[in-house]
């Protein structure tokens, strides 16, 4: 037999097969060479294929006991960093249940057989809902193609409707966008780009996109020279989407942690009374904004200015009526 054939291999049971716990000796390479790939090998040219692998830089431990044994060492990723890698697999609700299963397997291919059980995780993710789009993968390795040629891209777009149905929006409208970013928020993956038919920057969730993006023929619009897509994210995901202002909080000091988290360590702070401190900050009175002061069920106070604080107590007198009408 060739000795091509034989190296290649035999870097392949070492990889798949051995760890630092798990080494093979010369006779157990040559005996699974022999029945499971019909090669022929000897003890002297196995240790020379082993030398020249380790010249290649494979990184194969040798241990000198009784008799040799051998061992792949330092691999492209450890366990540690596996075991990332799957928490990341399981937990996103931007990968499908089923995408899911064969990419945690895939991973389990980068470790040795031996280390595999070592990797199973026991994470509980609280009712992760996973998206059912199969072509997700597709459709986001598609739109950034025409994002890198700089091309317009055509689709159509699923919701849901009252009887939790999904169907195409707007009647299967094709949409004509000039994509410029891929954002990934709050675990799900979402296109922004220049529509032309309404003239301004929107935002899509990928894995509503109905099937994979067509690349047309048509230049991309360019992407406004003074466009900040840090500004952006804040506006559409966040508590900005309407017109913004100064507010200032007023917060339970046990706050100050879930304040630096949402507004930043720079974000302005001082104390306002022994059991609380104020904070300054950007943000626009939207009914976000509200129900997020609303959700902290008093520890957060709008403070100024007045025409929020107003616009607030409308709408927490609305709700009130709302309630007592039903």
């Amino acid at each position: 037999m060739e000795t091509k054939p034989r190296i290649l291999y035999l870097q392949k049971i070492l990889l798949e097969r051995t760890d630092e716990e798990h080494p093979l000796s010369i006779k157990q390479l040559i005996d699974i060479l022999k029945e499971e790939y019909q090669i022929t090998a000897h003890r002297t040219t196995v240790v020379a294929d082993i030398t020249a692998l380790i010249n290649s830089g494979l990184d194969i431990i040798t241990n000198k006991g009784s008799q040799f044994t051998y061992y792949v060492g330092s691999r492209e990723f450890q366990l540690p960093e596996l075991k990332l890698l799957i928490d990341a697999v399981e937990s996103s609700k931007f990968i499908t249940a089923s995408k899911s299963k064969r990419l945690i397997e895939k991973i389990h291919g980068l470790a040795s057989e031996g280390q595999v059980p070592k990797l199973k995780r026991n994470n509980f993710v609280d009712e992760r809902v996973k998206p059912n789009n199969e072509q997700i993968y597709y459709i986001v390795d598609k739109i950034n193609d025409a994002i890198n040629m700089g091309r317009q891209i055509s689709f159509q777009y699923n919701e849901y409707n009252r009887k939790k149905e999904l169907v195409l929006k707007n009647d299967g409208e094709v949409y004509q966008i000039s994509p410029y970013n891929l954002l990934w928020n709050d675990d799900f993956y979402y296109m922004l780009g220049f529509s032309e038919r309404r003239n301004k920057i929107i935002t899509f969730r990928v894995d509503r996109i109905a099937g994979v993006p067509k690349i047309l023929p048509d230049d991309a619009t360019p992407k406004p020279a003074d466009f900040d897509i840090a500004e952006y994210t804040k506006e559409v995901f966040y508590m900005f989407d309407g017109n913004i202002t100064t507010v200032k909080l007023r917060c339970a000091n046990s706050l100050m942690k879930t304040m630096i988290d949402r507004f930043g360590e720079d974000v302005k702070t001082s104390i306002y009374d022994k059991d609380s401190f104020s904070l300054t900050t950007e943000a626009s009175a939207s009914q976000t904004f509200f129900g997020w002061v609303f959700g902290f069920g008093g520890e957060v106070q709008i403070l100024s200015p007045k025409s929020v604080k107003e616009q607030y107590k409308q709408m927490l007198l609305q709700t009130v009526r709302d309630i007592e009408e039903k």
